[in-house]
């Protein structure tokens, strides 16, 4: 099972500090890292993503996952706009394993221009060492969970999207 976190801060410098803290908690084995990255909006609404590290072990079946899940939350600006059956179905897939438009929304209505989030997806986390740990920054967290079986068909069905 995977944990995707949003945890969205006012002040930039602190989202900063508690990104460096969550690869210090990687490093720890507190959590295991199968994506991470800071996205702020600017001023003018403008969203940027920033992955400043690259993470030790993450598999290219992990990697497209998280690429895609990260791009179906702060990317894609309106499912409407997305063609072809086999995106389609990739959406369908993920909405019934915990990344719905509900989570989706909480997201997008968390970071406001000139806020920041660090985005957090991790296959093992440790609850309560995460938890104390990251208390000290604050923030505001959202957090939805991706089964095993979740994982493996949206990795299979992005593989066959990519084929396409």
């Amino acid at each position: 099972m995977s944990e995707l976190i949003v945890i969205g801060y006012q002040d930039p410098t602190v989202a900063k500090d508690a990104y460096t803290a969550v690869q210090n908690l990687q490093n720890d084995y507190v959590v295991n890292l199968t994506g991470l990255a800071i996205v702020s909006v600017d001023e003018e609404g403008k969203t940027h993503v920033d992955t400043p590290s690259k993470i030790v072990g993450v598999s290219a079946a992990s990697g497209a996952l998280w690429g895609m899940v990260f791009g179906i939350l702060f990317l894609v600006p309106g499912l409407g706009l997305l063609m072809g059956a086999a995106m389609g179905g990739l959406l369908g897939k993920l909405g019934k394993s915990g990344v719905d438009d509900q989570f989706r929304g909480q997201v997008q209505a968390l970071l406001k221009p000139g806020t920041t989030a660090v985005v957090i997806m991790a296959s093992k986390i440790t609850e309560d060492k995460f938890a104390d740990a990251m208390q000290t920054y604050g923030g505001t967290l959202l957090k939805t969970s991706l089964s095993d079986e979740d994982e493996e068909e949206l990795s299979e069905h992005l593989a066959g999207a990519q084929q396409k």
